[in-house]
């Protein structure tokens, strides 16, 4: 089968810089489990933009045969981690096959091409190593998202990196800019640099957007383990430790990326300020900026609500909302066996279970919270969501916690799934978003920004893309939050009292006793939201700061 590769739709001038972007998750729609949460979620919202600006754009990522996990549940109720297989057939196969080494030994790769018009994105294509030419190992590479296993992970760091370089020579696609979101394709740093012999020409083309502070996210591993993958192809390990700077026998992947990269961006304001203290002193940095995440309007958004909106409709607007509720609640009724009711206030906690998100805030003080939910005069529903990784056993653990506890209350419920079609449901039904992640923690989180888009009110620690969107009370609330000098377990006592006072003093007694001036924050909130935080600003900032500035 021959395949034949030109942008398929018609460049706008504007944009005509041929980008490369890789990243290891994309969740572009619910069919396509390619993602396990918010890098993903942003990675599949730019992919969109992209397509919705006509932009020069490939996205290049792995198919995951057993996707990253389905979140299930045990027979008592707690989370169950099942790895289920994939098939796509709506994927082209390109027939585009090539060997990369591992470990020394050749793997064969191939290419499946998510066309443009099949979910309105970009061009992207998916990495495979799961081929019969290939043993057991080598097939393992493209089976889970983020393995636990440190030989797995840089085996698939391998293939997005240099497979993916080898992938736009067969596609003859020549980029200018090779675009690293997350550090995750590093390797493709070492095969430019094999190619052009020049650490200046691998900066003129290679740009990094890191996503997080917290030491998962930014990867350190032992260089021998590297040389012996094949990490860097055939660069000898001692010219790598002297061009990476790296020191001792360890490599750490984001700094590295920052070295080699001739731009790199943070995800907020604040996130950039984060990431100034925490590489002050290291040499060899690029020029840090900060382009704020952002999530696309036009997939996001409850467009009846926006409806409602521009015609000045209060009515429609609380109608819909309240129909978004049913909806939603049919789910939890379906999933925990309680029936919600949609005059209630709602709240939701959904995201990826993490310590520093803090999904048991509320729970701090059990009185307090037990005062919330057993409230018969201002009553309120509370539901949490999320996916911890499948090895995150004390995130598990957590989500195991809530789900026996809200076996007691007839207003709390826990939904196991949380993909991009229970995202949805949740923001559309919800009626406040919380967002509780300990301060400087949350890079930018982009959560809350959907939820906007969708008539929620964000209740929110003033972290991550939060202070750049919210007035306190007029399109959002602020928790207010401790010194992040302050021991953790200390910010947690006086954050989970400042959101009780808060909910308690303010939140809830607003939606029972005064819903005019609800609906109007819910206004307030949908019209703020656009169009800074629509993915469309961000890519287009990219373009003018990341990449056009950038390079040749």
């Amino acid at each position: 089968m021959s395949f034949s590769f030109q942008q398929p739709y018609p460049i706008n001038p504007e944009y005509s810089k041929p980008v490369a972007y890789f990243c290891m998750e994309y969740a572009v729609h619910q069919p396509l489990k390619t993602y396990s949460g918010g890098l993903g979620y942003l990675a599949g919202s730019f992919m969109r933009s992209a397509y919705e600006l006509r932009q020069n754009i490939v996205g290049i990522g792995i198919l995951w045969k057993y996707g990253y996990y389905n979140q299930g549940r045990k027979g008592d109720e707690t989370m169950e981690v099942l790895f289920q297989e994939k098939i796509y057939h709506f994927l082209a196969d390109t027939g585009i096959k090539f060997t990369i080494k591992v470990s020394g030994h050749d793997v064969w790769v191939k290419a499946f091409y998510l066309e443009p018009e099949i979910f309105k994105t970009a061009p992207i294509f998916f990495l495979t190593t799961d081929l019969p030419e290939n043993d057991y190992l080598a097939k393992t590479i493209s089976h889970k998202l983020y393995d636990s296993n440190p030989e797995t992970r840089a085996a698939a760091a391998i293939l997005l990196g240099e497979g993916g370089a080898r992938l736009l020579e067969a596609i003859n696609f020549q980029p200018d800019i090779y675009h690293l979101n997350e550090s995750h394709a590093l390797p493709i740093a070492f095969y430019l640099y094999k190619k052009y012999h020049s650490i200046d020409e691998v900066k003129r083309k290679l740009v990094f957007t890191n996503h997080t502070p917290e030491a998962g996210g930014n990867q350190r591993s032992d260089l021998f383990l590297l040389n012996k993958m094949g990490f860097w192809g055939d660069t000898p390990i001692e010219e790598i430790k002297k061009i990476a700077g790296c020191k001792g026998d360890v490599m750490d992947h984001t700094l590295t990326a920052f070295r080699f990269s001739g731009k790199a961006n943070a995800v907020s304001k604040i996130h950039l300020n984060t990431l100034q203290e925490m590489w002050a002193g290291n040499t060899g940095i690029c020029e840090l900026i900060s382009i704020t995440n952002a999530q696309s309007y036009s997939y996001w958004a409850d467009k009846e609500m926006y409806d409602a909106l521009k015609t000045d409709n209060n009515g429609k607007l609380t109608e819909r909302k309240k129909a978004a509720k049913r909806m939603l609640f049919e789910e939890v009724a379906d999933q925990c066996g309680v029936l919600f009711d949609p005059d209630i206030l709602t709240i939701v906690f959904a995201k990826r279970f993490a310590g520093y998100k803090r999904p048991e805030l509320l729970l701090h003080d059990m009185d307090f919270f037990h005062q919330l939910l057993s409230n018969n005069k201002m009553p309120i529903q509370m539901i949490w969501a999320g996916k911890p990784y499948p090895m995150d056993y004390e995130a598990i653990a957590s989500f195991d916690k809530i789900v026996n506890l809200c076996k007691y209350y007839p207003n709390c419920a826990v939904l196991a799934g949380y993909e991009l079609r229970l995202s949805r449901m949740l923001k559309q039904g919800a009626d406040v978003w919380l967002n509780t992640p300990r301060r400087t923690h949350e890079a930018s989180g982009t959560s809350g920004m959907t939820a906007a888009m969708n008539g929620c009110i964000n209740i929110s620690i003033p972290d991550g893309w939060f202070p750049e969107f919210v007035v306190d009370g007029l399109n959002g609330f602020v928790i207010p939050n401790t010194e992040i000098s302050e021991h953790k377990f200390q910010q947690d006592e006086t954050d989970a009292h400042n959101l009780y006072n808060l909910l308690q003093k303010t939140v809830i007694p607003l939606y029972y006793n005064h819903p005019d001036q609800w609906l109007t924050i819910i206004r307030n909130s949908m019209q703020d939201i656009l169009p800074y935080f629509d993915s469309n600003r961000m890519a287009g900032e990219y373009y003018k700061r990341l990449y056009e500035m950038h390079g040749n």
